[in-house]
């Protein structure tokens, strides 16, 4: 089991990667907009009306951007969940811990996919 969790690392540390991406520099600026930007009229409010939410949402672009947006976050709180494991006592069944905290991103993950294409 340690064996494929050392030849996983690498995919791993991507999906980390793209999940602290999302989760330091595109989220608190999605949060400036919607919470701070648009209700005191910085930013116009119609730009975030259900029409052009939906619209996007619906366009391939958009269906990758949003998978994304809630896949990546994922693979980073795995991540982090299975270092804290580790942290505490658990490298003697890191291959276990690893399996657990990332089969539970990939079935996310995979989730997110489906309710994604299904929008």
């Amino acid at each position: 089991m340690k064996f494929l969790m050392l030849k996983l690392e690498p995919v791993i540390w991507q999906l980390f990667g793209g999940g602290m991406l999302l989760g330091a520099f595109l989220f608190p600026a999605y949060l400036f907009v919607v919470g701070f930007a648009a209700p005191t009229g910085i930013a116009p409010a119609d730009g975030l009306g259900y029409e052009r939410i939906f619209a996007l949402a619906s366009s391939i672009p958009g269906r990758a951007l949003l998978a994304a947006a809630i896949a990546l976050p994922l693979w980073a709180a795995a991540h982090h969940v299975r270092h804290i494991f580790i942290d505490f006592g658990a490298l003697a069944k890191d291959g276990m811990t690893g399996l657990l905290c990332y089969g539970l991103a990939a079935l996310g993950s995979l989730l997110a996919i489906v309710a994604v294409i299904r929008l």
